[in-house]
This record gives C-alpha cells, sequence and structure tokens, in this order.
C-alpha cells in the first residue's frame, strides 16, 4: 500500500493523538481518520471516540479501541481501525502532546475562527479569529465538557487546527523545513509517510483535503457488566459511515 500516494490513489490517513507519560507505550487519546480521493477531490475526516468498544485485532477481545495502541502500538491500532471502519489504512502518524506543541510553534502558531467563549486549562478563548500558539491549540483542542456539541464540538476543533497546521505547512513547503520539523519533532513523533509522499499530498491532493466533510458517529456510553465505561456506536450510524468512506476509496 505504500505506493498509493505516487499512484494518485484515493488514501486514507489514521492520526494518533498519544498521552505519553515517561517510560510507557501511551494511549491514543485522539483516534482521527483522514480519507482522501484527488480523483474527485473529496475528503472526510472521522474522530473515532476512544472508548469505542470493538474487536482489537491481534488480541482477539472486545476492548476500547485506544487500548490497541497500547497493547501493540501504531500496528495494532491500524489493524483495529481497519477491521473497525472497512477500509484499508494506508498510512498511520503518531504525535504526543509535546510533539504537537512543537508543530505549531514550528509554524509560527495557527489561526482558526472561534464559535462561542470558553476556558480550557487555564486559557480563555473569546469568539471570532484566534491566534493560538502550540499550549493554546492544545487547550483549544482538549475542550469538551462545556461544549454545547459535545464531543462533535471537540472534533471539529481539532479539524479546524489539523487543516490550519495544514495550509500553512504546504504554503512554505521545502525540504529544509520538513527535516527542520522532523528535528523538532524528534521521538514526539512518528510516521510512515516518506518525504516524497508529503510532497505529493501536499500538491496533488490539497484539492481533496480542503474539501472536507467531516463525518458524525451516533452511538451512546454507558457502565457495563464489568464495572466499565465503553462507547457502542450505533449500528445505523456506523454502516452509514462505513459506506460513505468505501465510495470514497474507490478510484
Amino acid at each position: 500500500n505504500q505506493q498509493t500516494i505516487s499512484d494518485k490513489k484515493p488514501v486514507s490517513v489514521l492520526l494518533l493523538g498519544v498521552d505519553r507519560r515517561a517510560d510507557e507505550q501511551g494511549r491514543s487519546d485522539s483516534i482521527i481518520v483522514m480519507t482522501l480521493n484527488p480523483n474527485s477531490d473529496e475528503s472526510a475526516m472521522l474522530s473515532i471516540p476512544r472508548d469505542t468498544k470493538t474487536e482489537i485485532v491481534g488480541k482477539g477481545t472486545m476492548d476500547k479501541i485506544n487500548h490497541a495502541y497500547a497493547f501493540g502500538g501504531a500496528e495494532m491500532a491500524m489493524d483495529t481501525v481497519e477491521n473497525f471502519l472497512g477500509i484499508p489504512i494506508d498510512y498511520v502518524a503518531e504525535v504526543d502532546m509535546k510533539g504537537f506543541q512543537d508543530a505549531v510553534n514550528l509554524f509560527g502558531g495557527v489561526e482558526v475562527t472561534n464559535k462561542f467563549a470558553f476556558t480550557s486549562g487555564e486559557y480563555s478563548f473569546e469568539p471570532g479569529t484566534v491566534n493560538l500558539d502550540g499550549a493554546e491549540a492544545l487547550a483549544y483542542t482538549r475542550m469538551r465538557y462545556d461544549d454545547p456539541n459535545g464531543d462533535f464540538g471537540r472534533q471539529e476543533r481539532q479539524r479546524d487546527v489539523i487543516t490550519a497546521l495544514v495550509d500553512k505547512g504546504t504554503d512554505s513547503f521545502s525540504i529544509s523545513r520538513f527535516n527542520n520539523m522532523l528535528d523538532v519533532l524528534g521521538n514526539n513523533a512518528k510516521t510512515n509517510v516518506t518525504f516524497k509522499d508529503i510532497r505529493t499530498l501536499s500538491s496533488e491532493y490539497m484539492t481533496a483535503f480542503k474539501n472536507q466533510s467531516v463525518l458524525r458517529l451516533e452511538g451512546s456510553g454507558g457502565k457495563e457488566s464489568d464495572g466499565i465505561y465503553y462507547w457502542n456506536p450505533d449500528e445505523a450510524s456506523l454502516d452509514e459511515v462505513k459506506s460513505y468512506l468505501g465510495q470514497l476509496m474507490e478510484q
């Protein structure tokens, strides 16, 4: 599947935002699937709630989807998400919170349009256009409890920050900028996307990226008989998302 980008075929990328403490594998706090079709110039972004109950591929157990990363790293996370959504996952990028902040700072911050006033951690955000540095961007994407749209509002904020970052990165894309970014991210980010692939993505896939639908997975959560909280997707909603992504991944 590593031929996909150079062949300009539809691709899917799994973005893992990892909460890692010293000397541990960490858990995937944010699980985002981005699917880009350069032929129809469409793309979609889906956030998968981290407590989603699904089969952990390679372990054969039903568990929270974010445990796949804790058990078997990016590879098990990819296999599990593929199984959950029924589409191939071609590429994976994992970034921990420090790496995310460093990336935003490297690009000189990002600009987003904020919908309503809220406070997150030690930061307050007013409605309208706001400029965020790394630490502010992290706080901005983490807030979900005071959002009238709940987790979906948080997903939209994540999408806005990622879009702003990609826009900035492609505006001044160069080998030295790319190498600089790899140096800055160091151990805080890993990906199987090559420099050549990123160059192709930043030119051939940009129209698709900008023409992006945010998909919404409906469902509900609660404690189960084992006393653990799980989130279960609504069957019809999951089928709809799978069918949409399946069509997007076709030529």
